[in-house]
């Protein structure tokens, strides 16, 4: 069993947890084809971009993908941020030098100009998985989108969980009218409609990956704090804390050292459907229209143009392949962390090994039955 992990030792309680993490072998292998995946995208810049790495152009090195460089630097005449997509600027870097490429030669936002068919066209070797109604690549959008959908579902699961322990800890820790008021805020609150709301953002301003953040977490936290507030309504009253009181323990101590570390086992455990949510509101909003800015990589503006372009099913099929497959990553990765943090799993006692006496361990090689076994 590891005793360490990233070089932190780890207790026999903390030991058991991940052996039971370890033990669900979809939730293991969903958690690293993930962690792959997303670290990955967070270097989409460097496997999908239309600039190259490198330019060796009349003796000098340059690195586009990192700094501007306007066209008069490779012989042109305009002295605006090279188009390192054109023909005649490629003719000239090729002409004293060379480019090294990223292995998609596409950002988010690049228009492929030279098409051999109106847009959307069917995936081909220089375009994966096709092109979108905008002539932009669709693997290189792909790849955007799920790192943008990644990095909203952390922020909001992250945040909305601290507001919501906090809140939850409050509440169950005095009870009283605290709890009282605050759960009457919340029964207020959650029945506001968040849609109507977003609807009304977006004709206001032009929402933004904080924007939508700022809306959504105004509702997201309300899931965490029926959860931290049961497990301190009932830890409350234990004996660990009353004697933590009686030793002249303030409140933030207490709530922090002895009840939260227990509250926080559920609240784990129900972060990872969290994150799912989050992933999957935002394609919604996207595919509605009211999320991201238009020209945004994003999930659900790619479902968006599989509705509305049904002659090109890849687009849609795409969208489809890739958020089932996301998802179906965090569910059973929630799974295994469920398990991880199960007590009946946890501390649940190895099966003890069977005795055997003298008499039947002499008996078994020979089949015979032992003697005095009336």
């Amino acid at each position: 069993m590891a005793t360490r992990l990233f070089g932190m030792e780890l207790s026999p309680l903390n030991q058991r947890r991940l052996a039971n993490f370890k033990a669900n072998r979809r939730g293991y292998w969903s958690f690293w084809i993930f962690l792959v995946l997303f670290v990955l995208s967070l270097f989409a810049e460097v496997i999908a971009n239309d600039k190259p790495f490198l330019v060796w152009y009349d003796g000098g090195l340059y690195t586009p993908i990192l700094q501007h460089y306007p066209e008069t630097t490779f012989g042109g005449s305009l002295p605006t941020e090279t188009d390192y997509t054109d023909p005649v600027v490629q003719e000239m870097i090729e002409a004293k030098g060379w480019m090294l490429w990223p292995l998609i030669r596409y950002n988010h936002r690049t228009v492929a100009w030279n098409l051999p068919e109106p847009a959307p066209t069917p995936p081909s070797a220089e375009h994966w998985l096709g092109t979108d109604d905008q002539a932009r690549d669709v693997t290189a959008r792909l790849i955007y989108g799920f790192r943008i959908s990644v990095l909203f579902g952390f922020i909001l699961t992250i945040v909305s969980a601290v507001i919501g322990v906090s809140a939850g800890a409050i509440q169950g820790f005095y009870g009283g009218w605290i709890d009282l008021i605050a759960q009457r805020f919340i029964e207020i609150w959650s029945s506001m409609p968040q849609l109507y709301i977003l609807i009304i953002v977006a004709s206001v301003i032009e929402p933004n990956f904080w924007w939508l953040l700022i809306v959504l977490l105004l509702f997201s936290w309300i899931g965490f704090v029926g959860v931290v507030r049961a497990e301190f309504l009932r830890a409350r009253n234990f004996d660990y804390v009353r004697a933590s009181r009686a030793l002249g323990g303030s409140d933030s101590r207490i709530i922090f050292r002895h009840v939260l570390p227990n509250a926080m086992v559920a609240t784990l455990t129900f972060m990872p459907f969290t994150l799912a949510g989050s992933v999957t509101a935002l394609t919604s909003l996207d595919f509605l229209g009211v999320g991201l800015p238009p020209g945004s990589a994003s999930l659900g503006e790619l479902l968006a143009q599989g509705k509305a372009n049904l002659q090109a099913p890849w687009l849609g099929l795409t969208g489809f392949f890739v958020i089932g497959i996301m998802l179906s990553l965090l569910i059973f990765i929630g799974e295994a962390v469920r398990d991880a943090f199960d007590p009946r799993k946890l501390f649940a006692a190895p099966p003890p090994p069977e005795e055997t006496g003298p008499d039947e361990a002499a008996a078994k090689p020979v089949r015979v039955a032992p003697q005095g076994a009336e």
